[in-house]
């Protein structure tokens, strides 16, 4: 399995899947033209990456923004990492949101309460 690295743009956040690490990260803003096709390559890299030995995988979301489209695309996400979970993975996800951000924590507590698998919810510092 390949890692991915996708460069932040205006509409789309910085990505990072590394099957060896077991690492996840998606950071910045997220409003493609269009999420399904944004993130249909990072959904097909979860079920591979599943299909491997199990390993420690850690998952850190650092969302800014996100509009309703990409909301569904990072519940599918979840949704595996949830299924992963209830196969034996040890997968340890961290919703991060501004200290400011009150919408941000809410759609992290909204997940959580979707989800069987726990999220942590770090609250980060905006520097200011």
């Amino acid at each position: 399995m390949e890692t991915i690295t996708i460069e932040e743009s205006s509409k789309t956040p910085y990505i990072f899947m590394d099957p060896e690490k077991g690492q996840i990260e998606i950071k910045g803003r997220s409003i493609p033209e269009n999420s399904v096709e944004f993130y249909k390559p990072l959904i097909g890299w979860l079920t591979e990456y599943s299909l491997q030995d199990m390993k420690p995988t850690k998952v850190r979301f650092q969302l800014e923004y996100f509009n309703t489209s990409s909301s569904k695309c990072i519940l599918d996400i979840f949704k595996r990492l949830e299924a992963m979970s209830r196969k034996g993975w040890d997968i340890n996800i961290a919703w991060c949101y501004d200290e400011d951000d009150e919408d941000m924590y809410e759609s992290g507590e909204d997940y959580q309460s979707i989800l069987s698998c726990p999220i942590t919810l770090e609250k980060i510092s905006s520097g200011i």
